[in-house]
C-alpha cells in the first residue's frame, strides 16, 4: 500500500502527504478498517460516520477492494444533507453512499439524514439522540474549498456549538464547490440550506480522518494549517485534535510552506 511522501504535525495534528489521490484513498482506507477493527474487536460492533463527496471515493473504492471489514457490526452516520432536495437526485449524500459504498456491503444499520422531514428541528434532535446514544469510534471527513468540515461554513461556524445537529445556511463558496464538482447543473439548482452535523460532534468522535486531495483543496489547506486557529477557518480547529489525522495529495498540498 502506498506511503506517505512527507509527514508532520502541526499542533496537536499529525499530516501526511502522499503522492496522488489513488494513494492518499489507499492510506485512508487502511486507517478506516483499522479504526472499525479496533473497536469491533474491543466492543463487539462500530459506529462511524461518513462523508460524501468527490474527495471519498477513491478511500470507498479501496475499501470494497481491500475486503476485511466486519460491515455487520458497523453501523453508519452521515455528515450533512441538503434540506428540501429530493432523496432521488443525484447530489443527495445518503443515495451517493448507496450508490459509491452501502449497496455493496451488508452494513447492521444505516442511519441517513432526512432531507424533507415534516419538521426539520425535530428531525435534528432526533438524529442528535441517535449519534449520542453511544460513542462514535470514527468520523471520515473532507475539508472544502471554504475550509468547512461538513457543512460548518464560515462565516457560520462554531467551535462551541451547543448543538450536535443544525440546520444551517451554506455559504455561496460552499454551493459553488457543488457546481463545480458536478452535482448541479448550476448554483440555482443547489438548495440555500442543510442540516449538518456540528464541529462539537465531529471532535465527539474517538478518530477523526480528515481526506483533502486536489489542488482546489491547497488554499484551504494552506489556510487551515498556517493562519490562527479561527471559525473563519473551520478546518483550523483540527490541529486542536491530537486524535484527528489530515491526509493530503501532492496538489492540495502544494501551498504549504513548512
Amino acid at each position: 500500500m502506498a506511503e506517505a511522501i512527507r509527514t508532520l504535525q502541526i499542533d496537536r495534528l499529525p499530516v501526511a502527504i502522499y503522492e496522488s489521490p489513488e494513494q492518499l484513498g489507499a492510506a485512508a482506507a487502511l486507517a478506516t478498517r483499522e479504526a472499525i477493527t479496533g473497536a469491533v474487536e474491543a466492543k463487539g460492533s462500530a459506529r462511524i460516520v461518513l462523508a460524501t463527496g468527490n474527495s471519498q471515493l477513491a478511500l470507498f473504492r479501496t475499501l470494497l477492494r481491500l475486503g476485511g471489514v466486519a460491515w455487520p457490526k458497523v453501523t453508519i452516520f452521515h455528515l450533512d444533507e441538503y434540506l428540501g432536495i429530493d432523496p432521488t437526485h443525484r447530489a443527495s449524500f445518503p443515495r451517493f453512499l448507496r450508490r459509491h459504498l452501502l449497496d455493496q456491503i451488508d452494513a447492521r444499520a444505516f442511519h441517513p439524514i432526512p432531507s424533507r422531514p415534516g419538521d426539520p428541528e425535530q428531525a435534528c434532535r432526533d438524529y442528535e439522540t441517535s449519534l449520542r446514544r453511544e460513542p462514535i469510534d470514527l468520523v471520515v471527513l473532507g475539508l472544502g474549498e471554504n475550509g468547512h468540515l461538513a457543512f460548518n461554513d464560515p462565516p457560520y461556524a462554531r467551535f462551541d456549538d451547543p448543538l450536535w445537529v443544525k440546520i444551517v445556511r451554506l455559504d455561496e463558496v460552499s454551493r459553488r464547490q457543488q457546481v463545480g464538482e458536478g452535482h448541479f447543473g448550476s448554483l440555482d439548482e443547489v438548495p440555500t440550506h442543510a442540516i449538518t452535523l456540528t464541529i462539537p460532534a465531529l471532535l465527539a468522535a474517538d478518530r477523526l480522518l480528515c481526506i483533502a486531495p486536489e489542488a482546489r483543496k491547497a488554499e484551504a489547506v494552506r489556510a487551515c494549517l498556517v493562519e490562527p486557529i479561527s471559525e473563519e477557518r473551520p478546518g483550523s480547529v483540527l490541529r486542536r485534535a491530537p486524535h484527528a489525522r489530515l491526509l493530503l495529495d501532492r496538489d492540495s498540498a502544494a501551498l504549504l510552506e513548512l
